[in-house]
């Protein structure tokens, strides 16, 4: 098979910089106070990889090629990660990069483990999931979501999550439904 001859600045052009990382525009939005944004994201969930266009569920990420998997990186301060969720439609897999995180699972966060560095878990679609930074430092996650379509509505958290939302504040959680997500995983 041949092979094809990449520019040093074509390949450049294919490299995502941590430090250059922008969070997800999400994180910005002063109407979701932290508290209630807590709940649902990372501290920081930065995007690597993103479909071809540019345009992943959480904004757009500098390598901008992928057809059916994104690539996001979970920075989370201790005791702190997204509640539980659902992913109808696509597996997520974890793998840890720094620290240490509880990966929870089942309709009630029933089932966990703990991931160390370099440990992965890949969950499958319509499992909900959650993982929290149990290490005394901040703690970084890879987050791969792979095997379809990956965007808001690919989501969905329990009423649990939805109600622990509501007690941030007045209006908040509309704030939040606004973006696309669901609160009815584990519902029929």
């Amino acid at each position: 098979m041949k092979t094809i001859s990449v520019s040093p600045e074509d390949m450049e052009a294919r490299i995502a910089r941590f430090h250059d990382l922008k969070p997800i525009p999400a994180m910005q939005n002063d109407k979701i106070p932290l508290e209630a944004r807590d709940h649902i994201y990372a501290r920081k969930l930065l995007p690597v990889i993103s479909s071809k266009g540019g345009e992943g569920p959480f904004g757009p990420a500098p390598i901008a090629e992928a057809d059916g998997y994104s690539m996001t990186l979970a920075v989370c301060p201790p005791n702190q990660g997204p509640g539980l969720h659902a992913h109808h439609k696509t597996h997520e897999i974890f793998t840890c990069l720094k620290g240490t995180f509880k990966i929870q699972w089942g309709d009630e966060g029933e089932h966990e483990i703990v991931l160390h560095q370099f440990d992965t878990i890949s969950v499958p679609p319509g499992v909900c999931r959650g993982f929290t930074n149990i290490g005394d430092d901040e703690g970084c996650l890879q987050v791969l979501i792979t095997g379809g379509v990956h965007d808001m509505q690919d989501i969905a958290f329990p009423p649990s999550v939805a109600e622990q939302i509501d007690q941030t504040g007045p209006g908040v959680l509309a704030e939040i439904k606004k973006t696309g997500l669901a609160f009815d995983a584990g519902q029929e």
